[in-house]
């Protein structure tokens, strides 16, 4: 026992001595200590601005705080992998109250006790994270729930659908004796990318800058993401058999060629690299939203996702790999249904951050930006009614696929 307990106090002192040496860092070569004490200032003026009857000016200062340091230095992201989500939520929401109550005209005590508490929270934290916490975080964990993680498997799931629509629509012509015309395809394919970076240009202008108005802007756009997610997982749950999606491309190059219109062709090209460029550019705005410092990691994870993708349609369009039509669909139809709830709540929570919707928190429901979880009345509202809404579009989406397919098969045995 008394080895034991020595060899228990040796493995406790190697731990401490390797926080001790990587400690986790703030902006440069700040600790998070250091950067939650330049935050205090800033609250006391805020609260000494509110008691003189400002409160407009004391919530203005509390909103530099949160999105100056708390946000913008990484404070939040930290706290989240090291300590936990729901730690996070907890300080987000004392801010919202700091800031809500200096608005409101409350009392100079409310007000105080308000501040006090979220500068204790702030140097809680900040001590945990310079003890060296951070380095005991889980890295498949991290790694799932990090923003190269989710940048990969956003554009990878959206690439691959324009690549089977594009190499499907290739494949058409060259059987059908059009191969001559394949070069407005891939003149289509490049228009398409070039107005997928305009929008890109449009939303990096709009979303220059932090503050409320961003938080109501990010909102916005994982709302209009989800509601274009639920379109797209419906319409391919409707494509999900490869009769299905024969006749849909089928159909398609087909009219395009019966027009002899070259434009035409290159347009069915552009608008299925485009509307997918588009999406993925809305999503990754989203991701930005929620990884605002994980900028390098995006970015890493948007080329990692593009070097596969460039492998893949090399490998359908030259040594005729094929991709499984009706599992694809299934499968990239369902987790699109699944990315549908997390911008839901994702939406509504940015939304709540930028004072738009109002809040009402339930203490003991845990947080995971992962999966959109934010532990307030109206974000879980959002995301129960994001999924009734898929639940109703699948069912009514499979019920018009299989009377299309029961009509189609008496026509053919004719």
């Amino acid at each position: 026992y008394a080895k034991a307990q020595e060899e228990q106090i040796k493995a406790d002192r190697k731990r401490l001595d390797a926080a001790k040496k990587h400690k986790n860092k703030g902006k440069g070569d700040k600790t998070w200590s250091q950067v939650a004490k330049e935050m205090t200032p800033i609250l006391d003026q805020a609260y000494q601005a509110a008691a003189k009857g400002d409160g407009q000016a004391g919530s203005t200062l509390v909103n530099k705080a949160y999105y100056q340091y708390y946000e913008k230095l990484g404070f939040e992201k930290n706290v989240m992998n090291a300590i936990s989500g729901s730690r996070v939520s907890q300080v987000e929401y004392q801010f919202k109250e700091t800031r809500m109550a200096m608005a409101g005209g409350e009392s100079p005590k409310k007000i105080k006790t308000l501040v006090d508490e979220l500068k204790g929270m702030l140097v809680t934290d900040a001590g945990i994270l310079d003890g060296g916490a951070a380095d005991n975080v889980n890295k498949w964990t991290t790694f799932l729930t990090s923003a190269f993680g989710q940048a990969f498997i956003v554009l990878l799931r959206e690439g691959l659908e324009a690549i089977l629509v594009v190499a499907a629509i290739i494949a058409y012509l060259v059987k059908s004796g059009y191969k001559d015309k394949i070069r407005y395809i891939y003149w289509g394919i490049l228009a398409g990318l070039a107005g997928s970076g305009l929008v890109a240009i449009l939303f990096t202008l709009l979303f220059n800058g932090n503050g409320p108005e961003q938080e109501i802007l990010e909102g916005v756009v994982a709302l209009i993401a989800m509601v274009m997610l639920l379109y797209t997982s419906n319409w391919m749950l409707s494509k999900s058999s490869v009769e299905s999606w024969n006749q849909y491309i089928k159909t398609k190059t087909v009219a395009a060629i019966s027009q002899g219109s070259v434009i035409s062709l290159a347009l069915l090209s552009f608008l299925a690299v485009f509307r997918e460029g588009a999406e993925t550019v809305m999503f990754y705005q989203a991701i930005f939203a929620m990884a605002p410092s994980g900028s390098r990691e995006i970015w890493a994870g948007f080329a990692a996702a593009a070097v596969v993708l460039v492998i893949i349609f090399v490998l359908i369009r030259f040594t005729s790999v094929r991709i499984p039509i009706r599992p694809f669909f299934i499968i990239t139809s369902a987790l699109m249904a699944i990315m549908v709830v997390i911008f839901a709540g994702g939406g509504v929570h940015a939304l709540i951050e930028g004072d738009l919707v109002p809040a009402t928190y339930l203490p003991g429901v845990p947080t995971s930006d992962w999966i959109g979880l934010y532990p307030y009345v109206q974000s879980i509202g959002a995301q129960v009614l994001a999924l009734i809404l898929v639940l109703v579009f699948a069912v009514a989406s499979t019920i018009r696929k299989n009377r299309k397919e029961s009509v189609r098969q008496p026509e053919s045995s004719h």
